[in-house]
């Protein structure tokens, strides 16, 4: 991954966070790595637990960001938030997967940003 990538998902991620903040979420952990993959934001909202994948995108030359979470990344993400809900020992919880797509303008500002709640669950 290039040092370009790295830092657009970074900015991409405290975007998220502070969307997600302003909605009255409560940011639990960020980047949660399992040997299946990374959540990149679990949060709490109410009685919900959601675990995010934030996409990012300063152009549209490979699609909008959300279409980069296909079937395969869906699948990491389970396996990644099983692992989490059984080594915590979280029972009894609603739970979601969720996406925030961002679309950003040249200065990093946000052209266009997308919740998508309960992608799969």
């Amino acid at each position: 991954m290039t040092l370009y990538r790295k830092s657009l998902g970074y900015t991409g991620e405290d975007l998220a966070v502070n969307y997600l903040l302003e909605k009255s979420f409560t940011i639990i952990n960020r980047n949660y790595h399992t040997r299946m993959g990374e959540i990149d934001i679990i949060a709490k909202k109410t009685d919900k637990l959601h675990f995010i994948e934030v996409k990012t995108r300063s152009n549209l030359n490979k699609g909008k960001p959300y279409e980069a979470v296909n079937q395969h990344k869906i699948h990491h993400l389970l396996k990644a938030a099983q692992f989490y809900l059984l080594k915590n020992k979280i029972k009894g919880c609603k739970l979601s997967l969720d996406v925030i797509s961002i679309w950003l303008n040249s200065d990093n500002t946000i052209k266009e940003i997308l919740y998508f709640e309960n992608i799969t669950m």
